[in-house]
């Protein structure tokens, strides 16, 4: 039997044993009754995070605990009966009551304060009492932003951002680490509201493992971001918002991880806060082996033959290319450390300050091996047979060496004029991240050496970030916002390669790059309700000027000076109805910009090998994107639906350019321009669903259209060596669709299962077709230490499927690539909590009903 055919009905079987235990389950679980209430103290305050046990008379099986949320309140599900509940909160006094429960709200418990109480004093410990807490919903909808809590996310237990990101709705992450939003990957990335050169200037997945997801607050999703944000970024915004404690006492934890492939980390979250000062200090480190594989078939079609000339020598004839196969195996060795530290002081009731500095490093090494089976018209000089097939075998090996280095510190005074909301925030952020990136190559065709080549990349990138912001309410019902920024970056490009080949374009690649970009950014924004009608209206304005000084090191090639200055208004509306309490409808629209990456506009940014050059284009310009939503929200006690109807349309579209500008050499080039219009619409679906206490399901859904339209003409030559006209269609049209379903069982107080599937749709265009993908995640969770400890095993990828495989084809090739960047994993982590405070209760503030503020102190503004 083959091997697909039996994970096929592997497949088949555990999914029919699955719903058939659910379906056994649910009928058991229809014997519970909602129960809810709140506990106060005697002043009738709610009381936050208390724990309430119910223990059954007649049957302890039947017993459960939940943890009273921020505004004293809780819910759970219980067999009707006798019970004697038990309440127990820091610096109150334990109270036990009988009740004889059916269903419905049982009204307030109310609990007495100890006689004395401390903030400095360790926390009694809570003997024989496992408390387990209903947990929020992992997603939440508001006006402009969705938020996505991770800590419900078993399957990431000791991974990292990238692995957090693959359950966020609304985000796709790619085989190769490609983070995407409805279909597009220019995505922006901000940490805790700002740019962070936590994630470097081109290290890509790198990066996004290199921070712990155990350090990870919330992710806020940003479909169609306001005018409060800056503009780039057309698919979006995610920004991180890291932890940062807002407990009394010392309280911390530390997540040790092991996995396979080989992966160790420990990682550790500390905070202490008294009086007037907040401490907090994340940090840790990991080791990680990883191995890619890469597998590519090139066929070539109208082969056509040069017409020599008889003087001209054999060996000074190039061959002619029929078909070529590629096979790669890149493994790379990593090893991430990262620490951040820092301090709120409040300097009254009314102003802090905040100061705040990171540093993270990652460094590795690789080695890739690629073989490379070629078929060929050699030149024979045989009148009776000019041209011969021939076959021919080369292998490439390339050892590479990389290291980063990012360092981040953010000083902030957050200002609060009165109790009525009128606000100022002012921060500055100063950045630096250095990479280094080396490599040997070695090739060789049919076991002679061919060519030795050693590259060196050096890039630094330095960035200033001062903002401020500005809020004033007018009445309960409005706000006026205001706000400037300033954002300079300066990245710079040292290149090397020295190779034994004759290849002409090698002396492009020793060059020298100063990049500087300067944004001045202005914005104001109101918002209003009138009735059941809010809304809000923004316009920003974002001045921008971009020098590149280029030096290529090639004689013959002059050094290019190219300055951009660009002034651009974006506007943005926001429209919400409440239909009812926990109904609403939302309607926006944005107008954004997707600025070139620094190095794509480097003429020759990196080598990486002799038949795949990518070229920059200092000419790029950004494109720009009008993006509309119209959106609903339904929040019932048991689920959560948000459907979302979008439309995005690009102009001068950002489009990569393939091409052999040289028929008679198997040389291919990849250039990025702007071309053409790119339309994007499509239904994003997003719901939560929590049928019962031991049943949790959060999905997503989106299907997407697209449409693109460009042809694209370059100069090339053709096998005689005679001027043509090339041309690569991006003309065409497709529907595409990503899904997801994250299912969580909760077997019994203390150990939770999680199930994550994932479906990734094909996808055509003009000149390429994107093969359907799924993947199935697995996660475990049991609570240990009385609440103290939890120990978590997951497997990424169980069916080992997660893979990318693509068809291109142009006039004269077609070509079949296949990518796993990432094979099955599995991993164990361990969670020790110690604690000694209670959170503390902010100060309650006149609701402002219109209020869709982004992120908290730790954030300090999206602007």
């Amino acid at each position: 039997m083959k091997k697909t055919e039996i994970v096929n009905i592997f497949t088949k079987k555990t999914l029919g044993l699955t719903l058939v235990l659910s379906a056994a389950a649910m009928a058991f679980a229809q014997e519970k009754a909602e129960v809810s209430g709140i506990i106060v103290n005697k002043k009738n305050q709610p009381v936050p995070y208390a724990s309430v046990t119910f223990s059954n008379k007649a049957n302890k099986t039947l017993s459960d605990a939940v943890l009273t949320d921020e505004k004293g309140q809780y819910q759970l599900q219980l067999v009707p009966g006798d019970y004697d509940i038990t309440v127990e909160a820091i610096d109150y006094k334990k109270s036990i009551l009988h009740k004889n429960i059916t269903t419905g709200n049982i009204g307030a418990l109310s609990i007495e304060p100890e006689a004395t109480t401390t903030l400095d004093g360790k926390t009694q410990e809570l003997q024989g009492v496992v408390i387990t807490a209903s947990a929020a919903k992992p997603y939440k909808v508001e006006l402009d932003k969705k938020t996505y809590d991770p800590s419900q996310d078993i399957v990431s237990k000791g991974g990292s951002l990238q692995d957090v990101l693959t359950n966020v709705p609304s985000v796709s992450v790619d085989t190769d680490g490609t983070v995407s939003m409805r279909g597009s990957s220019n995505v922006k990335f901000l940490i805790n509201g700002k740019p962070s050169s936590l994630l470097g200037i081109d290290d890509g997945a790198n990066a996004l493992q290199s921070i712990p997801a155990d350090q990870i607050e919330r992710i806020e999703v940003i479909t169609n971001p306001s005018s409060k944000f800056e503009a780039s970024g057309t698919s979006g915004i995610l920004n991180i918002i890291l932890k940062k404690s807002k407990k009394v006492g010392f309280n911390g934890s530390v997540v040790g991880t092991l996995g396979y492939f080989p992966r160790t980390a420990l990682n550790t979250n500390l905070s202490w806060r008294k009086n007037n000062w907040t401490w907090f200090l994340n940090g840790g480190g990991g080791y990680t082996e990883n191995r890619t594989k890469n597998n590519s078939e090139t066929t070539y079609h109208n082969i056509a033959f040069p017409t020599i000339d008889p003087k001209t020598a054999i060996e000074d004839v190039p061959n002619v290319p029929v078909h070529q196969l590629q096979n790669s195996t890149n493994k790379t060795y990593n090893k991430n450390y990262n620490v951040s530290a820092g301090f709120v002081y409040e300097l009254s009731e009314k102003t802090s300050i905040n100061l705040t500095g990171l540093v993270r490093t990652f460094e590795g090494d690789g080695n890739e091996l690629l073989d490379t089976y070629d078929s060929f018209y050699r030149y024979t000089g045989n009148p009776a047979n000019l041209w011969a097939l021939n076959n021919s075998f080369g292998q490439r090996d390339s050892k590479s060496v990389f290291n980063n280095l990012a360092f981040q510190g953010d000083v902030g005074l957050d200002h609060k004029f009165d109790d009525k909301g009128q606000n100022l925030s002012v921060s500055l952020s100063l950045q630096r991240n250095r990479s280094d990136n080396n490599a040997n190559i070695l090739e060789t065709r049919d076991d002679v050496p061919l060519l030795e080549d050693i590259t060196r990349r050096h890039s630094v990138s330095k960035t200033v970030i001062g903002k401020a912001d500005y809020e004033l309410p007018l009445g309960e019902k409005s706000k006026l916002e205001a706000g400037y920024r300033l954002d300079v970056n300066d990245n710079t490009y040292d290149n090397f390669v020295s190779s034994t080949s004759n290849n002409p374009y090698i002396a492009d690649y020793n060059n020298n790059t100063d990049y500087r970009e300067m944004f001045n950014a202005f914005y104001l924004q109101f918002r209003s309700k009138i009735g059941n009608f809010g809304y809000q209206l923004g316009l920003r304005d974002e001045l921008s000027n971009v020098t590149i000084n280029y030096a290529n090191q090639n004689p013959d090639k002059a050094p290019i000076d190219k300055t951009k200055n660009y002034n651009n208004l974006f506007p943005s509306v926001f429209l919400s109805y409440d239909v009812s309490k926990n109904n609403q409808i939302l309607v926006n629209y944005s107008r954004r910009i997707d600025r070139p990456r620094s190095f794509f506009m480097v003429p020759f940014p990196n080598y990486s090998n002799s038949q795949n050059i990518f070229e920059g284009n200092i000419d790029l310009n950004p494109s720009y994107v009008d993006s509309y939503e119209v959106g609903y929200n339904i929040t019932r006690k048991k689920f959560t639906i948000n459907p979302t109807l979008y439309y995005r349309h690009a102009k001068d579209d950002t489009k990569m350019l393939v091409y052999r500008p040289d028929e008679s050499l198997g040389v291919f080039y990849t250039k990025p321009i702007n071309l053409g219009n790119d339309d994007r619409y499509g239904l994003d679906l997003n719901f939560t669903y929590d049928p019962f206490a031991w049943l949790k399901i959060m999905g997503s859904l989106d299907m997407f259209g697209y449409k693109t339209t460009g042809i694209a003409y370059y100069d090339a030559k053709d096998v005689n060596g005679v001027a043509k006209t090339g041309f690569m269609d991006f003309t065409g049209n497709g529907f595409s669709t990503r899904a997801r379903l994250n299912t969580t069982f909760k077997l019994d107080k203390t150990l939770s299962v999680q199930l994550q599937g994932f479906y990734r749709g094909a996808q055509k265009s003009a000149n390429q077709n994107t093969q359907d993908m799924y993947a199935l995640n697995l996660g475990a969770s049991k609570t240990i230490w009385k609440g103290d400890g939890t120990i978590s095993f997951n497997i990424q990828d169980i069916f080992n499927t997660r893979s990318r495989e693509i068809f291109s084809f142009n006039d004269d090739y077609t070509r079949r690539n296949y990518m796993q960047w990432q094979p099955r994993q599995f991993s164990i982590s361990l969670t020790y909590r110690f604690k000694q405070g209670e959170k503390i209760e902010q100060p309650k503030k006149k609701k402002d009903i219109n209020s869709n503020a982004a992120g908290d102190d730790q954030q300090g503004g999206p602007m």
